[in-house]
């Protein structure tokens, strides 16, 4: 599952590689947590470009009649995303990058009474990535007055994990490629071909390090989040930790 993330990449750094020319003045953000707005970059169709926009992390199907439904629906699965009803009209059509530099995953197996030691995953290169998200817009209840301003939303797409990521959990976000990208944001694209990229990414992309508890708190976002703690581990299969280099 994805459901904590971070992203301290300068925006410069990220037009750059993703492919937008917007240059708005994002914040670092160490502990990026759900229902929170958060950056996708999508097709404009109209405008035959890519665009970074801010939207809020948990989708809300155009059909929902509360927007509360977003909660539940931070991480979409790989395996139904075509066919379940929250998720395939945007599946089909309105698919978006997620920028990230590392995301974080508590060890799920742990002694009775211990607490679950929050890990973070990034590019071993430390280059910032794109998880795979489907986004939608929601104008208000069925039956009732559009919105004056209609509530944006995205979901990160899940699949089953590689070898790194096994020893915390058995699922892990769609980290792309960046050759995919284009395909992932052409409306145009299949759903056949779309589903085709919702594999999990190369083992030798990642690696994991053991940080602090105060991730587990969403007041806490800070540089210190992402610093390595001592004394926690290794796990299984996660390569060894290096010095984080903040971007």
């Amino acid at each position: 599952m994805c459901g904590r993330y971070t992203l301290a990449t300068p925006v410069a750094e990220m037009s750059r590689m993703f492919g937008f020319p917007d240059l708005p003045n994002l914040p670092a953000r160490f502990n990026i947590a759900p229902t929170q707005d958060v950056a996708v970059v999508r097709w404009l169709d109209d405008e035959k470009r890519r665009a970074l926009s801010l939207v809020r992390w948990g989708l809300v199907p155009h059909w929902a009649d509360d927007p509360s439904i977003g909660s539940r629906m931070i991480n979409a699965r790989s395996e139904s995303v075509a066919d379940k009803p929250s998720f395939r009209s945007a599946f089909a059509r309105r698919r978006c990058l997620v920028p990230a530099d590392g995301f974080y995953e508590w060890q799920q197996h742990v002694p009775k009474g211990a607490k679950k030691q929050p890990f973070r995953i990034r590019r071993r290169d430390r280059q910032p990535f794109a998880f795979a998200g489907l986004w939608e817009t929601w104008k208000g209840p069925k039956g009732g007055p559009d919105l004056d301003h209609p509530l944006e939303t995205v979901t990160i797409v899940t699949t089953t994990a590689n070898g790194v990521l096994k020893p915390l959990h058995e699922r892990m976000p769609v980290i792309l490629a960046e050759d995919d990208y284009a395909a992932w944001l052409d409306p145009e694209t299949s759903v056949e071909a779309a589903g085709a990229l919702l594999r999990p990414c190369p083992e030798d992309w990642l690696e994991a390090y053991p940080v602090s508890t105060r991730v587990n708190s969403v007041r806490n976002d800070d540089p210190s989040c992402v610093d390595p703690v001592e004394g926690a581990g290794g796990t299984a299969g996660t390569p060894e930790p290096r010095q984080p280099k903040l971007l």
